[in-house]
């Protein structure tokens, strides 16, 4: 019997969002979700991360620390920041009725 243990890295959704698609994708199932505002902040900052957060931070008016904290899980970013931010990565909040 071996006592060999097995070493995983921790899930990063950053790691698999490899075009656009996938970006709207993760960022609509995560506006379905609706009940936590904060998972919306915490997708866009999974997009961000999976490209160039100094270039996006650049376009969006913010330092990068500054974007990065807003769009963690601890952030609070205003709306017209997550409207900067989306916009940026080239993608748009969609609303539909509901009833």
């Amino acid at each position: 019997m071996s006592n060999t243990t097995e070493r995983f890295s921790p899930y990063d959704s950053a790691d698999h969002l490899d075009n656009l698609g996938d970006a709207a994708a993760y960022l609509e199932a995560a506006l379905e979700d609706g009940d936590d505002p904060a998972l919306v902040a915490r997708a866009l900052g999974s997009i961000a991360r999976s490209g160039n957060l100094s270039e996006l931070a650049r376009r969006v008016g913010m330092s990068r620390e500054g974007l990065y904290k807003a769009l963690s899980g601890h952030g609070n970013p205003s709306f017209a920041t997550i409207v900067k931010v989306a916009g940026a990565l080239g993608l748009k909040l969609h609303f539909e009725p509901v009833g």
